[in-house]
């Protein structure tokens, strides 16, 4: 039987890229990778994570742009600025940001 694990981080949780310059807002978690095989593949090899941990969906930011993000539990850091993430999509998703994190909305706007 697979190990159980648990999700570092929930749903709501501001997060950074450990790599990358790039922050997020997690809307949606798998417990394990579940996107496609040639997704992971387009990963260099030696920064592809392992699939059997949890993958976090993120509205994410950088510098430049706004996007939704794919990652792995290993390449997340909690996010030490602590603000809101100016992602255009937040509003469909969650009620408002307090105590340094989002509050998911009783049902997604779409």
């Amino acid at each position: 039987m697979p190990e159980t694990r648990v999700a570092k981080f929930a749903i709501g949780d501001v997060v950074r890229h450990r790599l990358f310059p790039f922050r997020g807002v997690i809307f949606d978690v798998d417990p394990v990778f579940s996107n496609t095989e040639e997704w992971w593949q387009s990963i260099p090899p030696d920064l592809r994570p392992r699939k059997d941990q949890p993958f976090y969906h993120l509205l994410a930011e950088n510098a430049q742009s706004s996007y939704v993000a794919y990652v792995s539990e290993q390449n997340l850091l909690p996010d030490s600025e602590a603000g809101p993430v100016n992602h255009p999509d937040i509003g469909k998703y969650f009620a408002g940001f307090r105590d340094g994190r989002y509050h998911w909305r009783a049902a997604p706007r779409m």
